[in-house]
This record gives structure tokens, C-alpha cells and sequence, in this order.
């Protein structure tokens, strides 16, 4: 179960990414903070897998 929760935060943050970049070169600032915001949200799925990781050591 956690190789799949890090690998949907992965693809969270590169869909975040992409999100931000196109609304950097469309001027688009709801696109921009709609990618900021799901990066976020991935970085904050994977900082939970990595101290779920830690504990099980």
C-alpha cells in the first residue's frame, strides 16, 4: 500500500507541475495556484509515507 500512496503523490506532484507551468506561460493565476496547491498536497502525501517508513523501522 505504500509504494502505491508514494507513487500517486509522485504523479500529484508532476500534474501540479505541469499545472503551474502552463499557467505561468498562459498568464493564467488560477491554473498557477491550482498547481501550487496540488503540489502541496503531494509533498504532503509523501512526507506522510516517508514518516510512516521511518516508524516501521
Amino acid at each position: 500500500m505504500a509504494r502505491k500512496e508514494k507513487a500517486k503523490g509522485k504523479v500529484e506532484e508532476v500534474k501540479g507541475m505541469a499545472k503551474e507551468r502552463v499557467g505561468d506561460l498562459t498568464d493564467n493565476e488560477s491554473l498557477q495556484a491550482r498547481g501550487k496547491a496540488e503540489k502541496a498536497k503531494a509533498n504532503l502525501r509523501q512526507a506522510k509515507e516517508k514518516a510512516k517508513d521511518a516508524f516501521k523501522k
